[in-house]
Parts: structure tokens; C-alpha cells; sequence
């Protein structure tokens, strides 16, 4: 039986914070199981290797100051109450240096107290831990997915994350591609341009809400737009309309060069799927980029568990 470890740290969004969790999978097969047919929370993963659920989760304000951030941090992973040194595995936002545990996080609006910080030394201090291994958390989202998930099974397949921006992962065999032609520069959709401008300025959280408040001049969250869509509401629509057709434009070719089959989706615009599914999939076909586009099978979970995953490489 192996057991992962892993520490998710989310500065934005409804459920911002750190999580932790301890996961078990089956040497043979690499994937996690639900052990001892233990009852478990809605939508979580988190399974310890005596059976019982491991996951942690506390409140996290990004503009702390580097003790309590760390401290945050390293809570969350020892209130799991395993025992022993282990490795862990920590999916973090950029900018960060993910080689050397170096935070980079300048004039960014969230870390910022741990700019310049070797926040992996700190770690395996505080966690007394074997190691501590870093990647970008839209990584360790498609990771998990590839492993537990929608993207399970599948050769070549982009996971996607719509939210404050668009975080995006290519996954060859499960595993994040970097380099090479056939990608955006490391694997990031969000350095694309759209119409001159970054792609983020037409389609995040912020684009839609903007877009929407300059043609109406009423500031609604993307939730109550979509609702505003649903009701039939032209404006609502058009803004939709427009920030989906200029991300599906950007990104299908890269879809194409790649070679990907399927499209994964998640973080909290993809909560409004009713909308968002069909808006994603006729924008790509009419681009020409031939995928199947399918809602995260583990939305608030993935990026731990494949945080965790991370640390067994």
C-alpha cells in the first residue's frame, strides 16, 4: 500500500485556504482506493492508510505575513496526525520557482510576504519531512484527474481551470508536458493573447464581469451572470458569449498541434456546466480543434491529490 501526501495552497475564490491530505492507492495499480469501505464527505478524496478520511482545511488570507502563511501551511499536513517523516508534495499558484522551493511572488497581489522565501526549507522544518516537492496547482489539478478522474486513461488530453484565470495543464500519458512547439509556452494558456490583448482580459472572472458592467453598468459575480443567461437577458449572453468565443479561439490551436482528444474543466465558473460545457465545445468545434470536453470529475480535489501524487516521483 502506498501513502501520499499533499498540501494544496488556494489564495482566491470561494473556498480559499490550505488543504491537506493523506492518501492511499494500491501498489499494483497506482490509483487511489476507497479503504475498509469507510463512509466518505461528499466529493472527498482523502483517504488515510488506516482506513479512515485525512483531510484537513483551514482558512488561508494571502496577504499575511510569512510566519503565519508557513505556519498555515505546515498545520494544515501535521493536523492530519500521521506519523513518521514522509515526502510531501505542494501544488502552489505562480509565480514560483518550482524547482527550488523559492517563492516569486512579486507585485502579484497574493504570497507576497513569501517573495524571495525558500518556503520548501521552511517546510521540511516544519513538517519534518523526508522532502517537499513542488508544482504549479493547474499541474497538479490535471494530475489528478489523469490519475482518479476524467482524464483517466487518456494518451494526450488539456485540463483547463476557469477562474480568476485560466490555468491549464497538457498531460502526455498523466504527466505535465513543459516545452516543446506543439504547447503555449510551459503549458500555460493564460500567456496567450486574444485581439492584441492577454486572453485573461476577455475571459476570467474579472473579463466577464467587467464586460458585463460596462454594458449594463450592474456589477454581478460570473454565478449571477450565468443566471442572467439562463433568464434569457441579451446583454448577459453576448458578454458570455464573446469571453468564450475569444478562450476557445486562443486555445484550439493548441489543442490541434498537441494532439488532444479531451478536454477537462474545472474551477468555479465550470460550476455553472450547464452553460459552460455547451459554450466550450461548439466554440472549439467551430475552430476546428475536435475534442471532447467533459466538467472535472473531482473539482475540489484533484489538485491535492495530485499534489500528493507528485511527491511519490
Amino acid at each position: 500500500m502506498l501513502s501520499y501526501r499533499g498540501i494544496y495552497a488556494k489564495p482566491e475564490g470561494s473556498v480559499r485556504g490550505v488543504a491537506a491530505a493523506q492518501f492511499a492507492a494500491q501498489a499494483d495499480e497506482g490509483v487511489l482506493h476507497r479503504l475498509g469501505g469507510a463512509a466518505q464527505l461528499p466529493g472527498d478524496l482523502a483517504v488515510a492508510a488506516a482506513g479512515q478520511v485525512g483531510r484537513q482545511h483551514l482558512p488561508l488570507e494571502p496577504d499575511a505575513g510569512r510566519d503565519e502563511l508557513l505556519g498555515r501551511f505546515a498545520a494544515a499536513g501535521l493536523r492530519l496526525g500521521v506519523s513518521g517523516p514522509a515526502g510531501w508534495g505542494v501544488a502552489i499558484p505562480g509565480p514560483f520557482d518550482y524547482d527550488t522551493g523559492v517563492g516569486r511572488f512579486h507585485g502579484v497581489g497574493k504570497f507576497e510576504s513569501l517573495n524571495g522565501v525558500d518556503v520548501g526549507a521552511a517546510l521540511r522544518d516544519l513538517l519534518v519531512a523526508d522532502g517537499v516537492r513542488f508544482l504549479n496547482d493547474a499541474d497538479a489539478f490535471g494530475i489528478g484527474e489523469a490519475a482518479v478522474g476524467a482524464a483517466r486513461g487518456q494518451a494526450r488530453a488539456v485540463c483547463l481551470t476557469l477562474g480568476s484565470g485560466i490555468g491549464s495543464t497538457f498531460l502526455a500519458d498523466g504527466l505535465p508536458v513543459k516545452t516543446g512547439g506543439a504547447i503555449p509556452s510551459g503549458g500555460f494558456v493564460h500567456t496567450l493573447r486574444y485581439a492584441g490583448r492577454p486572453l485573461e482580459d476577455s475571459m476570467s472572472r474579472r473579463a466577464l464581469r467587467a464586460a458585463y458592467r460596462q454594458a449594463t453598468g450592474r456589477d454581478l459575480d460570473v454565478r449571477e451572470l450565468a443566471d442572467q443567461v439562463r433568464a434569457g437577458e441579451p446583454d448577459a449572453a453576448r458578454v458570455w458569449e464573446a469571453g468564450f468565443d475569444a478562450m476557445t479561439a486562443a486555445i484550439a490551436p493548441w489543442l490541434r498541434s498537441f494532439g488532444a482528444d479531451l478536454v477537462v474543466v474545472g474551477g468555479s465558473i465550470a460550476r455553472s456546466w450547464d452553460l459552460v460545457g455547451p459554450s466550450l465545445a461548439e466554440g472549439f468545434d467551430a475552430a476546428g480543434a475536435l475534442v471532447t470536453v467533459v466538467p472535472a470529475a473531482h473539482p475540489d480535489d484533484a489538485a491535492l491529490f495530485g499534489a500528493a501524487r507528485w511527491a511519490q516521483r
